[in-house]
């Protein structure tokens, strides 16, 4: 056995920092069922030189090439470190990285999910599905249809992935949009706007979307190792309008922390609670995903239960993921927020 220390990233949001141990713990041990083999035992914080760590032993005499790989990509993730004795052997780390990180921290903005935990969701999501083993080397698609202002597309687009997604807000929209076209300009980016404007249908626009091809480099871009990043705005419910039936290896989504963030349809004209607006759009998203595909949902327990949520997703065909470590990322965001996540599968 080899025993490991992992130096958790410094979060600027102090209560997410509280619960930053905890929740890597979780993640952690996602990755180790998943990808690892169940080559991790067991995770406690620890102190070593006064600061604070998560150390953990491989079941194997060294952490693999491959596991390291993996393990880059951890939320928290800060630094490495194989321990021999009291003296501490950084393991090299090479995270999924496509872009600048700027894509990922320049927005600004109040109600903006913490960046940490958005990707962290990403990651359990994508390791409870199927496609698991191509985290490091699969162009997967992430849709996100509650995207507001874009941070799980961002992080998405970040790994190589493509990434969709859709909300019913026009100053969300209109603020990503605006975003990510400067973006890709200043930072040169090779891309091409596919589409970006109004969806006609009889005549009549009902929607407004954004499509962009985009590639990290020119060499790339002319290879055709492009992503394409789809942005729609609309109800969440439309979904399928948009977007083919099993294209989607993920739906990732940070769901409504209360009612007055609900959804709006234009025939009922009558804003939506959290819980009422997944059971409409669950089974919608769910047509959406792949057969193995998983979808992770984060929601704030204060306006709705997991055994409220757990149903619809079993309704709409999706293979609730329940147990050990599934139970273990519930977390207080603030006074009025207590955030976890559910994660189930389409099945094969």
């Amino acid at each position: 056995m080899a025993s490991y220390a992992l130096l958790l990233r410094p979060s600027a949001n102090r209560v997410y920092t509280g619960a930053a141990a905890g929740l890597a713990i979780a993640e952690l041990e996602v990755f180790s069922q998943s990808v690892l083999g169940g080559g991790i035992g067991e995770i406690a914080e620890a102190s070593i030189g006064g600061v604070p760590y998560l150390r953990f032993e491989t079941q194997a005499p060294e952490l693999s090439e491959r596991g390291a790989a993996y393990l880059a990509n951890l939320s928290a993730g800060y630094a490495l470190f194989r321990l021999d004795g009291e003296l501490l052997r950084p393991v090299p780390m090479a995270p999924l990285a496509r872009y600048d990180d700027d894509l990922i921290t320049i927005q600004k903005y109040q109600g903006k999910t913490n960046e940490q935990f958005t990707r962290l969701l990403l990651n359990v999501t994508l390791l409870s599905s199927a496609f698991a083993d191509g985290m490091l080397s699969r162009k997967l698609t992430v849709l996100d249809p509650l995207c507001g202002r874009g941070t799980t597309l961002n992080q998405a687009l970040m790994y190589g992935y493509d990434a969709a997604g859709l909300d019913l807000d026009g100053k969300d929209f209109d603020a990503y949009t605006a975003f990510i076209r400067t973006w890709l300009t200043r930072k040169r980016i090779k891309h091409h706007r596919d589409y970006d404007g109004p969806v006609r249908r009889e005549g009549k626009a009902v929607a407004r979307r954004l499509r962009v091809t985009m590639a990290a480099t020119r060499d790339d871009y002319k290879s055709g190792a492009t992503q394409e990043l789809d942005v729609v705005h609309a109800d969440t419910i439309r979904a399928a309008e948009f977007f083919r039936p099993s294209t989607a290896d993920l739906v990732v989504t940070d769901a409504p922390y209360g009612v007055q963030h609900g959804s709006r349809t234009p025939a009922k004209g009558l804003g939506r609670g959290p819980l009422d607006l997944l059971a409409d759009a669950i089974p919608v998203w769910s047509t959406l995903l792949r057969p193995g595909g998983a979808a992770g949902i984060a929601w704030n327990t204060l306006v709705a239960r997991r055994a409220d949520i757990a149903p619809i997703l079993a309704q709409a065909g999706l293979e609730l993921l329940d147990g050990h470590p599934y139970l273990s990322f519930r977390h207080r965001v603030d006074q009025a927020i207590t955030r976890d996540i559910i994660i189930a599968r389409k099945p094969l």
